[in-house]
C-alpha cells in the first residue's frame, strides 16, 4: 500500500526507469481496491457470525482521539521519510521502532516505564517463537525448491507454454510465483519473475509498468498462501491463533490479490488510459470485487438463497469483463440482488444455509 511498498517498489522504479513517486501513483488505486475486498470479506464474516458493532455513543470521538494520540503520527512520518530516501527496509523498521518509543515518551499517559519495556520485549520474544517454528517447518519446502532449482525451471516452463495468451500467462505466472515464494523472499521472487516473465508479458502487448506491477503483485502471494504463508504465520503469532488456520483464512480473504492483476492487464486500472475509461474501470471493477466477496461468503445483507447466489456470481463475472455492455448488465444484476435482499425479503433466510437471528434478538440474548 503506497506510500510504503517495500524494497520491491524501489527495484521496480529502477527497472522501469521511472520515479518512486510515479510507482506510488499508479499503485494507489489497485491497493485501495484490494483493501476494499478485504474489508467486505471481514464485514460479511462478522455479519454471518452475528457480531454486533458499537452504538454511536460508544464510539470514540475523533477530536479526543487525535488529542490523545496524534503524536504517534510522528513515527509514521519518519518511516515514510526514511523509505522514500532509500533506507533499507530493515533500517527503516529499526528507525520506526525507536521513533515510536520516543513518541510514547511525549505524553505522560503513554510513557513507558522500565517494567513496560521489559514486558514489551518479553511479549515480542514469545510471539517470535510461533513464527520461528513455522518458518523452520517451511524451511523443508524452501530447501527442496532451492536445492533442486525447481522454482526457476517451473517459471521458465509455465511462461513458454502460455501460447501467447496474456490471461493464461498471468495465471501461470501466479503459479510460478507461489512456487518461487516458497524458496525466496518476496523481493527476490519479484526479481526472478520479472526477469523470466516480464519480457514475455511485454511481447504479448502488456505495457512495461503493467507487466512489472502484475509480477510485483503475484510475488506477494506466497506470503498468504499455504503451505508457507509466512505473513499469515506472523499474524498468527501476534494473535495467538492456529498458524495453519490463519494461513487458510488469509488465502481466502486475499483473493483480490489474484484477481486485480488480471484487471490491470486488460483495463486501464493503472491510470494508463482516458480519464473516463479509468473511472469506469475503477467503479465497475470495485462492484465486481464486492460481488465476488458476497458470492464466496453467500451473504449480502443476510444469507443469499440459491437463486440470489447464482445471480451474484453471474454479476461478478460480467462486472470483471473488459466490456461496457457486460459492466452495465452485471451492475443491473448486482443491483437486483441488493434490492431483493434489502427491500423484498424482510426476514433472514432459514433452512439449508443455517438459522440467522436479528440484531435485536442477539442483543436480547446477550
Amino acid at each position: 500500500m503506497p506510500p510504503i511498498m517495500g524494497a520491491g517498489a524501489f527495484l521496480m522504479a529502477e527497472f522501469t526507469n521511472t520515479s518512486y513517486l510515479y510507482i506510488i501513483k499508479v499503485a494507489l488505486i489497485p491497493a485501495i481496491m484490494y483493501y476494499l475486498t478485504v474489508l467486505f470479506f471481514v464485514h460479511f464474516e462478522a455479519k454471518k457470525m452475528g457480531f454486533l458493532g458499537l452504538s454511536p455513543d460508544q464510539l470514540p470521538r475523533i477530536p479526543e482521539t487525535l488529542k490523545k494520540g496524534i503524536h504517534f503520527l510522528i513515527p509514521l512520518g519518519i518511516l515514510i521519510y526514511v523509505l522514500v530516501n532509500n533506507f533499507s527496509p530493515m533500517m527503516a523498521g529499526f528507525v520506526a521502532v525507536v521513533a515510536t518509543f520516543m513518541a510514547s515518551m511525549i505524553r505522560k499517559d503513554t510513557r513507558l516505564g522500565l517494567r513496560d519495556i521489559k514486558d514489551a520485549l518479553a511479549l515480542g520474544a514469545r510471539n517470535a517463537i510461533t513464527v520461528s517454528v513455522a518458518c523452520a517447518a517451511a524451511g523443508i519446502i524452501v530447501g527442496m525448491v532451492s536445492l533442486t532449482g525447481m522454482g526457476l525451471k517451473f517459471s521458465s516452463m509455465v511462461v513458454s507454454i502460455s501460447g501467447g495468451i496474456p490471461l493464461i500467462a498471468i495465471v501461470l505466472i501466479g503459479l510460478a510465483s507461489l512456487v518461487l515464494g516458497m524458496g525466496l523472499p518476496v523481493t527476490a521472487s519479484y526479481i526472478v519473475l520479472v526477469i523470466l516473465a516480464g519480457p514475455a508479458l511485454i511481447e504479448m502487448g502488456v505495457a512495461l509498468i503493467t507487466a512489472h506491477m502484475i509480477v510485483f503483485w503475484y510475488s506477494q502471494d506466497a506470503n498468504v498462501t499455504p503451505p508457507v504463508a509466512l505473513a499469515a504465520f506472523a499474524g498468527a503469532g501476534i494473535a495467538g491463533a492456529n498458524p495453519m488456520r490463519c494461513a487458510f483464512s488469509s488465502w481466502k480473504i486475499a483473493k483480490g490479490l489474484y484477481i486485480i492483476p488480471i484487471i490491470m492487464a486488460y483495463q486501464p486500472l493503472l491510470l494508463d488510459g482516458p480519464f473516463w475509461e479509468v473511472v469506469r474501470t475503477v467503479v465497475f471493477s470495485s462492484l465486481g470485487l464486492i460481488g465476488f466477496t458476497s458470492f464466496l461468503e453467500a451473504y449480502l445483507f443476510h444469507r443469499t438463497n440459491l437463486f440470489e447466489w447464482i445471480i451474484m456470481g453471474t454479476a461478478t463475472f460480467l462486472l470483471l469483463l473488459p466490456s461496457l455492455t457486460s459492466d452495465i448488465i452485471g451492475a443491473a444484476l448486482f443491483l437486483a440482488v441488493v434490492l431483493t435482499q434489502r427491500f423484498i425479503w424482510k426476514n433472514e433466510w432459514k433452512g439449508l444455509l443455517g438459522l440467522q437471528f436479528s440484531r435485536k434478538e442477539l442483543a436480547d440474548a446477550r
